[in-house]
């Protein structure tokens, strides 16, 4: 494990976990990052990552997706299986699409493909962090601090959702997609209209994402997933958040 001591680099604020197995390009990673004042440690392993992982709070997350233990699509499944809530941005070798797609649907928010060049990778990082910054402060307004929908209740200060006074294990793209939902009920979304203010950019031709992640959004959302209450399907156009729930 390589992890630097973070404590000395106080003018940092951002705390990236860096999970690479490639020594000499993780380094590099490193040092890049500290340009855009991101501290980052780095993990060779997926095991190395867990236990870095459980010993702090990260900002966001870059994960190779090839690793000598524990590949990185099973680490990311794990990382938002156990609540993991911040961005992760995908680095892969491989140019297969199914790679990059298994990916974003096991919820990675972002992916590179190798070789990349380091002013796209720090494009990247920045756009990430601004965004998971803009869902939990910057956009909102004092008024807006809560949305309630029936039992549903959403926080969007706190990046919280309950159900009938039960917490939501959602990750940070199902929260910002029930959110985008609620704000907006009874307007129908095609994938593509999703995928563009929800996703951001670099996701064209992965409109099957919206699905697999709307999907997982109602096994926790709705009391009968198959009858969904909440977000709806428009048969031929896309899908909407009810009206009246």
């Amino acid at each position: 494990m390589l992890a630097d001591d973070v404590t000395e680099l106080k003018p940092m604020t951002r705390h990236i976990l860096l999970v690479e197995d490639d020594r000499d390009i993780a380094t590099l990673v490193q040092l890049h990052l500290r340009d855009i004042h991101c501290a980052a440690d780095i993990a060779g392993t997926g095991q190395d990552a867990l236990a870095l992982h459980g010993a702090r709070r990260y900002d966001l997350v870059i994960l190779d997706l090839m690793l000598p233990d524990l590949d990185g699509l099973s680490l990311c499944q794990r990382l938002r299986v156990g609540g993991e809530r911040a961005p992760i941005l995908m680095l892969t070798a491989k140019s297969s699409e199914l790679d990059r797609v298994l990916g974003l649907e096991l919820g990675a928010d972002d992916y590179l493909v190798k070789p990349f060049s380091f002013p796209e990778l720090l494009a990247r990082v920045k756009a990430l962090l601004r965004r998971a910054e803009m869902s939990s402060q910057g956009a909102v307004t004092p008024g807006d601090a809560r949305i309630i929908r029936g039992s549903l209740v959403i926080e969007i200060n706190q990046r919280r959702s309950t159900l009938a006074g039960q917490e939501l294990s959602l990750t940070a793209k199902e929260f910002d997609l029930l959110l985008y939902f609620a704000r907006q009920p009874g307007r129908v979304f095609t994938r593509g209209q999703l995928l563009d203010q929800v996703w951001g950019y670099g996701h064209e031709g992965y409109e099957h994402t919206v699905n697999s992640h709307i999907n997982r959004l109602r096994a926790k959302l709705e009391p009968n997933p198959a009858e969904p209450r909440y977000i709806v399907t428009v048969w031929g156009v896309g899908y909407k958040f009810a009206e009246s729930c």
